[in-house]
């Protein structure tokens, strides 16, 4: 560790690790610190685009960001940070292959971001897939797109309606945005089978809660339970997965069904890596931060995003800022003007943003939106969720591929091929070689 050019660890490579470092890189460049991010995937996942990935409207190379074309002057270590201590300025961290070691560091980022809030619920660890990053939003299309092969060739008929039923559990945006733009899929693909039919699948969103898509408001969360029961999906409130078991449903009020396909998408909870740490932490394992962005109680220590406790400067009820890409890229960016300004020697400044609203896709042309209180419905709120999100997307490289994918699927048909064997490459081999 060199006294003269600080090195800055950024723990994690989500969205606040990323915009980070990214915000650091022309600094490292010049010689003027040393970056180093370590995170467990070499990629950085885009995930508001996880549901047209899975449904085949972007490309999935497209929704990750890699970070060691994209940081250039940071360097990039692939593994898992498993222990901080603060008062030594000392990271454990644990590569891919190989022992632990240990890193030290002059400023400290924590951003390990959240992990999927699961719930001691029978056969779920078993049974279901979860929905956080690009490998399993690319294995539900193959699941999906699958179970229409098996339906068609099935003769039957509790085979056949198991293989075409669908359950998500979790009705905010990323189970919502799913749910709806891989029912909007299978519908078309349906139209490639002489023997399936729209009709004969049971699409079902269970959520704990009276309402779904709570960040766009009461009147628009019922318009999207209105509009996807319209098309025949079975919306369920009030109601809780009991148990899952060898795919077997059961739910809170009283139904029982066989599911082939059970995803499990109901919130998340901050990083439990946090707890080997020496930094304060909340009732929820969040980690307490400043206004400024600062770790409560130390010095040389930042963090936001889902796994920090940020005050909203904006809110006059001393809430927290909410645990979205909104606010994680706005902080990211705060943080890296913050660690430089305390490199020049500067106080750093308190991040202070109002909350614009949410856009959320229910599907090819249908969507819902509320910004600065204006509530927009379909076509429109599909149009601003799509734009919206391209103009986040980090680096444009990334936003022009996307813009293509978007492009080209205008003049050409959706695509509903199964890669479903890239999860087993080995099955084939395996069969000659018992052969």
């Amino acid at each position: 560790m060199t006294a003269q050019v600080p090195h800055i660890l950024v723990v994690g490579g989500g969205y606040v690790g990323m915009y980070t470092a990214y915000g650091l890189r022309r600094a490292a460049r010049k010689g003027k610190i040393r970056v180093t991010v370590v995170d467990p995937r070499s990629v950085m996942t885009y995930q508001p685009f996880l549901p047209e990935a899975a449904a085949g409207s972007v490309e999935p190379r497209h929704v990750v960001v890699p970070l060691r074309k994209t940081l250039k002057g940071c360097r990039i270590v692939t593994g898992r940070v498993v222990g901080i201590d603060h008062a030594d300025k000392v990271a454990k961290v644990m590569p891919e292959e190989g022992p632990e070691y240990e890193l030290a560091y002059d400023q400290i980022v924590v951003a390990l971001g959240s992990i999927a809030r699961t719930l001691p619920i029978p056969g779920l660890a078993e049974e279901a897939l979860g929905f956080k990053n690009v490998e399993e939003a690319i294995a539900l299309r193959n699941k999906v797109l699958d179970r229409l092969d098996v339906a068609s060739s099935q003769p039957d008929p509790a085979l056949r309606k198991s293989a075409l039923t669908f359950v998500f559990v979790g009705g905010g945006y990323a189970g919502v945005e799913a749910f709806a733009e891989l029912e909007d899929m299978a519908r078309y693909a349906t139209r490639y089978y002489d023997n399936i039919k729209p009709e004969d699948m049971r699409w079902v969103l269970v959520e704990a809660t009276n309402r779904i898509l709570p960040e766009v408001g009461p009147d628009l969360g019922k318009y999207t339970v209105d509009q996807l029961r319209k098309r025949n999906m079975d919306i369920k409130l009030e109601t809780r997965l009991e148990s899952c078991e060898k795919g077997r449903v059961v739910l809170s009020d009283g139904e029982e069904f066989d599911a082939d396909t059970i995803v499990w998408t109901a919130g998340v909870k901050a990083n439990p890596a946090l707890a080997a740490t020496d930094f304060p932490l909340d009732e929820k394992g969040r980690v307490k931060c400043l206004a400024n962005l600062r770790i409560e109680g130390v010095t040389d220590a930042w963090s936001a995003g889902d796994n920090a406790a940020v005050p909203d400067l904006t809110s006059d009820n001393g809430a927290y800022c909410a645990p979205n890409a909104q606010h994680a890229v706005r902080q990211a960016r705060q943080i890296a003007a913050n660690i430089l300004r305390t490199v020049d020697g500067k106080a750093p400044q308190d991040y202070e943003h109002k909350y614009v609203g949410s856009v959320a896709s229910l599907g090819l042309h249908k969507g819902v939106a509320q910004l600065f209180g204006i509530k927009i419905k379909g076509w429109p709120a599909w149009f601003l969720h799509r734009t919206y999100h391209v103009s986040r997307v980090p680096t444009f490289n990334r936003k022009a591929r996307v813009i293509l994918d978007w492009t080209l699927a205008l003049f050409f048909r959706r695509e509903v091929t199964s890669l479903g064997t890239l999860q087993a490459p080995r099955e084939e081999f395996r069969r000659a070689t018992q052969s």
